[in-house]
């Protein structure tokens, strides 16, 4: 067949699914030279890359190729049910497309192909056809895309609870000639992985219980009709073994603030410490789903206390201030809301822990000098809070005589292994440091070097943030915008008639068939921003309940949902 033939059958193949890279194709040049072809002795064509010295590298066995592709896809792991565990496959480098189109045989989720050098890739369109696997809407090829892309396009096609595992297979004989933009590519790739996985893991934990509080937040966030007011400077409360001996230069900085009023935000956990300590803060905030928030504010005196509230938060919370502002944290429910329902303030969570979120809420409320205490990101001293924060007396109500309380502050310390301290040839050293605390700081110091407030720490005996000084700058229109921001929209309906038509979505989502990536595409607009809503509570159920195939999982979680809001209903004729 003539190789023009060839070519305009691939890209007529490629443009039903990836109508741009078509169209980059069409402008690429085929008569480079970048491949020479050889006849393997099963009689399939293989290509050979050309290098710079003009010798020829043969991309594939030169016996039997198709077979040397069913070995590479045989090595994926398999399933219960004999499918593919790792159902999305990233295959580095396309030659003749023989291990990409063997993957989609064996019936994985999706396979994404990265290839460099639109001309070269151009050539082997010219070759043979690729219909086959071009054709396939599990097939997605990128050619030349930089690394963002690579992130981008695996995020949107792979759903871990759906596809599986994920799976690189490097075809070596093309990425050994181009190290430098493959391994840029496995770079981005294996970043994403792991970005893809701590996401993954935190919906797994907490997926059903995020669902749960939210549906039962929407009475409350229902009844806000406050908006919370600019500020200048702002002090941020971590819970952090330093506050206690931070507490009197806070007193301090609130005394010479005077008619300036310094606005005293405190971390949930904080709180306790700090009215213990007779400083009443202006503000807290709280983002855990989980029960165990309750404990900051049992038998505290803080209704008069504005309390920042996750929209994902447990229900209960709300009752502990007169003026609770729920927020958007990011969740996928909590965007559909805003965008269906009531627009609710976007508040930045993504550091992952508490202290993060009063940052931003003082950069959202447009502060423009903010004092950060009790941030250690550590556990100066052997210690994990200051004193008077729920831990103390929650372990003292547990212990007994094999289990003191000591023993019990132990296990929590030693709950995950302390890392070496930076710098320090491998020691562990005080202040001890976890990898998940040194990450909260990593994001903590990133997100204060994006700001335009000038932010300074006290002293304390963790690890000491690092910060870049610089002058505070804010924009004429901030205020306004800034103030704007944290007052909840307006409802398009009641409550209790948003939930009962997000049930009748729900519920109305076709039966899950072929592959996630291919059902996404069959839903229409509507049905796809309903479906994306209930990632997080499929992750969580895939996690308990691993058996279960993907349409049945995806039913399985259709009916959870439904029953959740249906238990609302139930609780309020």
């Amino acid at each position: 067949m003539d190789k023009w033939v060839f070519f305009e059958r691939n890209l007529l193949a490629l443009s039903a699914h990836n109508p741009a890279l078509c169209s980059q194709f069409s402008a690429a040049e085929t008569t480079r030279g970048r491949y020479k072809f050889l006849d393997s002795l099963s009689g399939e064509l293989i290509p050979a890359l050309v290098d710079y010295s003009g010798a020829a590298h043969a991309l594939h066995s030169t016996v039997d190729p198709v077979r040397e592709a069913e070995r590479l896809v045989s090595t994926l792991s398999k399933d219960r049910n004999g499918l593919p565990a790792e159902g999305f496959v990233v295959f580095m480098g396309l030659g003749a497309g023989f291990a990409p189109l063997a993957a989609l045989n064996s019936g994985v989720s999706h396979v994404l192909i990265i290839d460099y050098d639109i001309n070269g890739v151009a050539e082997l369109l010219c070759s043979r056809d690729y219909i086959a696997l071009l054709g396939d809407p599990r097939c997605t090829l990128l050619v030349d895309p930089p690394p963002g892309l690579i992130e981008s396009v695996i995020l949107e096609l792979y759903q871990p609870a759906l596809c599986g595992g994920i799976k690189t297979l490097p075809l070596r004989s093309r990425t050994e000639l181009d190290k430098q933009n493959f391994g840029a590519a496995a770079d981005a790739i294996q970043q994403t992985i792991e970005k893809v996985s701590a996401d993954y893991s935190v919906q797994a934990h907490f997926g059903m219980r995020w669902f749960a509080n939210i549906i039962r937040n929407l009475a409350a966030a229902q009844r806000q009709n406050r908006s919370a007011p600019p500020i200048r400077e702002a002090a941020i409360c971590a819970a952090g073994p330093s506050l206690d001996n931070q507490i009197a230069l806070l007193s301090q900085q609130k005394d010479k603030a005077g008619a300036q009023k310094l606005f005293v935000i405190s971390a949930d956990t904080a709180l306790p410490s700090l009215l213990h300590r007779g400083i009443r803060p202006d503000a807290v905030v709280s983002i855990d789903c989980q029960h165990i928030s309750y404990y900051h504010f049992m038998g505290m005196d803080c209704a008069d206390i504005p309390l920042f509230l996750d929209i994902a938060s447990p229900p209960l919370l709300a009752g502990f201030s007169n003026h609770p502002f729920f927020f958007s944290g990011g969740h996928p429910l909590a965007a559909y809301i805003t965008q269906e329902w009531r627009p609710l303030p976007l508040l930045d969570t993504s550091g992952g822990n508490v202290t993060y979120a009063c940052l931003s809420l003082a950069e959202s409320l447009g502060a423009q000098h903010i004092t950060v205490y009790g941030a250690d990101f550590s556990y100066p001293s052997g210690r994990v809070y200051a004193r008077g924060t729920y831990i103390y007396p929650f372990f003292e109500r547990r212990q007994e005589r094999r289990c003191p309380l000591e023993a019990q502050l132990s296990s929590f310390l030693y709950r995950s292994p302390f890392l070496p301290a930076e710098n320090a040839d491998g020691e562990i050293l005080p202040p001890y440091e976890t990898a998940a605390l040194r990450l909260y700081r990593a994001n903590f110091e990133r997100k204060i070097s994006t700001m335009k407030a000038r932010v300074s720490a006290a002293a304390g005996r963790g690890i000491p943030l690092a910060i870049r000084e610089k002058s505070p700058s804010l924009s004429p229109d901030a205020r306004h915008r800034i103030f704007t921001l944290f007052a909840p929209g307006k409802m398009v309906m009641d409550a209790a008639d948003f939930l009962e038509q997000y049930r009748h979505d729900i519920a109305a989502l076709p039966v899950f068939a072929g592959t996630a990536a291919g059902y996404l595409r069959n839903l229409n607009a509507d049905q796809r921003r309903v479906f994306i809503t209930l990632l997080p509570q499929t992750a969580a159920l895939r996690h308990r309940r691993p058996e279960l195939a993907a349409g049945d999982l995806l039913e399985a979680v259709k009916s959870y949902c439904v029953n959740e809001i249906d238990k609302i209903g139930d609780s309020h004729p």
